[in-house]
């Protein structure tokens, strides 16, 4: 904890993690509210599975393009244009009653649109400490966003079954407009400038460790989603008991992050700490009862912060500065990729088999995210002993003597 503490001692450190992760608290409410706010609609998860996979989409395929904007335009200027069109996608789901063809269309607008704060924020990092100190700065990072989900869900279940769904996406929408305002209103939006790439848009992606990253990435969201769905089916619109147990898989998570932050990350440190996350929802497969699913889903949420610090250390480690907001918006679109594939399959396993089909849809997802990363340990770099900046886009010249 004390090498946290010393994090947060650096000049506004603890102000841009905190205005970054209020900047993104909506996308830890928004598809929860959309799940419970098309669900009562329409009367069907499958449904509501399909407006979170395609908004998901949305924001897959924007991802990298809209980072890689940002060197090209500046950060504040991308950050205020999607924000704008993200909260008035939201405004129309809330407040419009439309068919379902016309949900998925808006939703997926809306993904197109989300602010990459999350690129912005992890580019500005290398710049704002030491190279010693942007390993737990990443762990820090991946847990105190965990808060999102422990806070999220909860405040969601309860405004959308006490108050009405639209509130829910409502609350989602102030976040995003208080959060987004401090966060593109900080000092180092303008202090850092992200390097206009040289190279082609999407050649990031030859990176072996982008790769790995990018589908673990995938594969762990995915699990995520499928069990977020499925906890929400176990329940029920009318009970807080879904997001009391979505917020117990994330305290797990953050007290993961904040207990493995610190420890060096080796070739094997990936698929290790996705077992964690395998492990726990292959428990919660069988017997998908509140204090079971605490249990159990505790256990999974411990390895998720510790394996994404894992994928953000070994892509910063091995990417140029210019290209690493893009690299970031790659890992995010895996990740979305992932809840879209997660949420939809889950969504109509849960129509046909209940909540157990849909939590052995994370299941395998997670599994898949173990096999994965061990098959190709050697694609990731070994940072024992090494920081995790981003190489410089520039190298000495070596001239003949």
């Amino acid at each position: 904890m004390s090498a946290y503490g010393s994090l947060l001692k650096t000049p506004g450190v603890g102000r841009v993690i905190a205005a970054q992760l209020t900047a993104r608290f909506p996308f830890g409410m928004l598809s929860l509210a959309y799940l419970l706010h098309v669900e009562h609609i329409f009367g069907s998860y499958g449904a509501a599975g399909l407006v979170l996979a395609t908004t998901s989409i949305g924001q897959a395929l924007a991802g990298p393009l809209t980072s890689r904007w940002m060197g090209r335009w500046g950060m504040r200027p991308v950050l205020i244009l999607t924000s704008i069109v993200a909260l008035v996608t939201m405004g129309i789901i809330a407040f419009f009653v439309m068919p379902l063809w016309a949900y998925v269309v808006i939703g997926f607008v809306g993904g197109l649109a989300v602010p990459p704060v999350q690129p912005a924020v992890r580019t500005i990092y290398p710049k704002m400490v030491t190279s010693s100190q942007l390993t737990p700065l990443f762990s820090l990072d991946a847990s105190a966003q965990e808060l999102i989900w422990v806070a999220g869900p909860v405040i969601t279940t309860f405004v959308a079954t006490q108050i009405g769904t639209v509130q829910a996406i409502v609350v989602a929408m102030v976040f995003l407009l208080i959060g987004g305002a401090w966060f593109i209103a900080s000092p180092e939006l303008g202090r850092v400038r992200i390097p206009r790439s040289k190279r082609a848009f999407g050649v990031v992606m030859k990176r072996p460790s982008v790769v790995v990253a990018t589908v673990t990435g995938l594969l762990l969201i995915g699990a995520c989603s499928a069990v977020e769905a499925s906890v929400t089916s176990v329940f029920g619109e009318g009970s807080p008991n879904a997001g009391i147990v979505l917020a117990v898989f994330a305290v797990g998570s953050l007290a993961g992050g904040l207990a493995l932050g610190h420890r060096p990350i080796s070739q094997n440190a990936l698929w290790l700490r996705m077992t964690i996350v395998f492990v726990g929802l292959a428990l919660a497969v069988g017997n998908p009862t509140f204090w079971w699913l605490c249990i159990s889903l505790v256990i999974a949420g411990a390895g998720i912060a510790p394996a994404l610090t894992v994928m953000f250390g070994s892509v910063s480690a091995t990417v140029k500065f210019s290209d690493t907001a893009e690299a970031y918006g790659w890992m995010g679109t895996g990740q979305l990729i992932g809840a879209a594939g997660g949420s939809a399959v889950a969504g109509f396993l849960i129509d046909s088999n209940g909540p157990s089909g849909g939590l052995m849809v994370g299941a395998v997802m997670a599994a898949a995210g173990v096999v994965f990363p061990l098959v190709v340990r050697r694609w990731l770099p070994d940072l024992r002993g090494r920081d995790a900046s981003p190489l410089p886009d520039t190298e000495p010249v070596h001239l003949p003597t």
